[in-house]
């Protein structure tokens, strides 16, 4: 699927037991650098109160190649390698289109 524009990706993380710092360390310190990529609108983190093992990344990108630009960068290769041995299953990424009605302006 290609789009021009709006890429929403919800990546949900789950730290293995007693990693949780870890994970939430290594994903705190991506965001500054994934926020200076370009085409990069929003690289938010987020973590489930009920469930504080889980991490939910919450991305908005310009465009699709912007998206796969963002996956061969340093900092989403050294994130990778971060997080690797400490989940306790493997990512779940989910890649979205925004519809204009779905959010302020058009836009998550």
């Amino acid at each position: 699927m290609t789009s021009n524009g709006n890429i929403v990706v919800v990546a949900t993380i789950e730290a293995a037991e007693g990693n949780e710092d870890k994970v939430e360390q290594a994903l705190r310190e991506a965001i500054p650098v994934v926020h200076t990529e370009p085409g990069c609108l929003r690289y938010a983190l987020h973590r489930d109160p009920q469930s504080p093992a889980t991490f939910v990344m919450i991305e908005n990108w310009e465009s699709d190649e912007a998206l796969a630009a963002h996956f061969q960068t340093p900092a989403f290769l050294k994130l990778g390698a971060a997080l690797n041995g400490l989940l306790a299953k493997p990512l779940l990424i989910q890649r979205l289109s925004s519809l204009p009605e779905g959010g302020d302006r058009g836009s998550l």
